[in-house]
C-alpha cells in the first residue's frame, strides 16, 4: 500500500484499494467491527463517547444511510484507546473516521464549531505562514509543526540549531501537514495539501523528515511515501543532554495519542529525561494505553464536556506529579488541570521550566511569532533554495 492509499484513519484496520468508494470503505470497517467485537466492555470503561452511544458492535450494526446517521462520529476523539485495549484488536476508531469521510460527502460534516480549526490549518499552509529553506546538499529537514512554531518559536530555533550541529545540511520547513482536514474527513483537501508538501520535498531530494509534533509524525508515517520520518526526540536522545538538573521529585510522562504505538519514541523521551537527571514514575495509562488529553479528533469543539473528561482522567492519574509531554497541544490542554510542560522547554530551559517561569506565546500573538520565526529562519538556515505555498496550496521553489 502506498503512502497515498491508507484506510480512512491513521491506524485503520482493513485494506482499502484505490477504486473503493467511500460507501464501500465504511461498509468494510463496519463489517470488521460488527464481526470482531465481542462486547467485552473494555473499550467503554474509560470512554464517555462509547458509554453514550453503545458498544462498537451495536454502533456498527446500525443503519448509516443518511447524513443524520453519521454526525455523532464527530464526537469521537479518534484516540485509538479502543483498539489498544481490545482483546480481538478490533478498530472502532477506523470505523468512526470512515463515518466522518462519508458524513462529509453527505453534508453531515459541516459544523460552525470547526471554523476556527480549519482557518488555522488554511493559514498555516498559506503564502504568509509557509516557508521552506533547504541548504545545498540537503536531504533531511526539520518539520516542527504549526503549534510549536506559534507557541514556542524560540524552541524551534534552538532545536534546529542543536540538530544542525549533528546534521550540517539540515533544512527547515514551516508548513501545515493538514491533519485537521484528515481527521475531519475532508479527504480530498487533505490529500491535495499533503501531496503538494511531500512531492515538493521529494523532488528536491529530501529523504528524511524530523518532526517535533506527534500529529505530524503520524501523518508523515502513514502518508510520507519514500520520505522516512523520525522524531527529534530520538535524535536528541542519541547525544548527551544540554543540561542536567538536580531533581528529587519524580515526574510522569504523557504519551500523545498519535504516537500510541511508537515505542521507540516512548523510550527516547524517557531516556532524555533520565539523562537529564529526572526520575520518571509512570501513570496507569501510558505508552500504548495512553489516554487522550482532550483535544483529539477535534471532539473538544463539539462536546467540550466529554472531551474534558479525558483531561480530568489524565490529571487524576498524574496525582499531583508534574506531567512532561512532547506535544504542544497536549501541554496546553493538560495544563488546564495539572502542571504540564513540553519536553523541549525542559530540555533547553530546565531551571525556568521547573520553576514555572517559561513563557509560552498565546493566540493571537502566535501568528506574529510565526512571522518573526520566518525572518529568523532565513539567517539561521542560510538556504540555497526557498519555497512557500501559493494561494492554491502549491509549493513553489526558487533560489534562496
Amino acid at each position: 500500500m502506498t503512502g497515498d492509499r491508507k484506510p480512512e484513519t491513521m491506524e485503520g484496520a482493513g485494506k482499502v484499494g484505490p477504486a473503493d468508494t467511500t460507501a464501500q470503505i465504511l461498509e468494510l470497517h463496519c463489517k470488521l467491527v460488527e464481526e470482531g467485537c465481542i462486547e467485552c466492555g473494555l473499550c467503554q470503561k474509560d470512554c464517555l463517547f462509547l458509554q453514550r452511544y453503545g458498544s462498537p458492535k451495536q454502533i456498527a450494526g446500525q443503519p448509516m444511510a443518511t447524513a443524520g446517521d453519521l454526525r455523532f462520529s464527530f464526537e469521537c476523539s479518534l484516540c485509538g484507546l479502543c483498539i489498544a485495549v481490545c482483546p480481538k484488536k478490533v478498530d472502532p476508531a477506523a470505523m468512526f473516521a470512515a463515518m466522518r469521510v462519508a458524513g462529509q460527502e453527505l453534508g453531515a460534516g459541516e459544523f460552525r464549531q470547526h471554523a476556527g480549526l480549519l482557518r488555522y490549518e488554511s493559514m498555516g499552509a498559506s503564502p504568509w505562514f509557509s516557508w521552506y529553506g533547504l541548504p545545498e546538499g540537503c536531504d533531511t529537514v526539520f518539520f516542527p509543526g504549526c503549534a510549536m512554531a506559534g507557541s514556542r518559536a524560540a524552541r524551534v530555533s534552538q532545536t534546529y540549531h542543536h540538530l544542525r550541529a549533528m546534521i550540517p545540511t539540515l533544512g527547515l520547513v514551516l508548513d501545515c501537514c493538514a491533519k485537521p482536514s484528515h481527521d475531519l474527513g475532508r479527504r480530498a483537501r487533505f490529500h491535495r495539501m499533503f501531496r503538494a508538501l511531500r512531492n515538493g520535498l521529494e523532488a528536491r531530494g529530501v529523504r528524511t523528515i524530523l518532526v517535533a509534533c506527534p500529529s505530524c509524525y503520524r501523518v508523515w508515517s502513514d502518508y510520507g511515501g519514500s520520505i522516512a520520518v523520525r522524531s527529534v526526540y530520538e535524535i536528541l536522545a542519541e547525544a548527551p543532554p544540554v543540561h542536567r538538573v538536580k531533581a528529587i521529585t519524580p515526574v510522569t510522562v504523557h504519551d500523545p495519542c498519535p504516537t500510541r504505538n511508537d515505542t521507540t519514541i516512548h523510550g527516547a523521551v524517557r531516556s532524555l529525561l533520565a539523562a537529564m537527571g529526572l526520575p520518571v514514575e509512570e501513570m496507569k495509562h501510558h505508552g500504548r494505553k495512553t489516554l487522550c488529553c482532550g483535544e483529539g479528533g477535534a471532539a473538544c469543539h463539539l462536546v467540550p464536556a466529554m472531551a474534558g473528561n479525558w483531561t480530568a482522567l489524565r490529571a487524576d492519574e498524574a496525582a499531583g506529579r508534574r506531567i512532561i509531554t512532547y506535544c504542544a497541544g497536549c501541554t496546553n490542554f493538560l495544563g488546564r488541570l495539572a502542571q504540564a510542560n513540553h519536553i523541549l522547554d525542559l530540555y533547553f530551559a530546565p531551571e525556568q521550566t521547573l520553576a514555572g517561569r517559561v513563557r509560552v506565546t498565546r493566540s493571537p500573538l502566535t501568528w506574529l511569532a510565526r512571522l518573526l520565526l520566518q525572518r529568523t529562519a532565513k539567517d539561521l538556515v542560510r538556504p540555497a533554495v526557498i519555497a512557500s505555498r501559493d494561494r492554491e496550496g502549491k509549493v513553489l521553489f526558487r533560489q534562496g
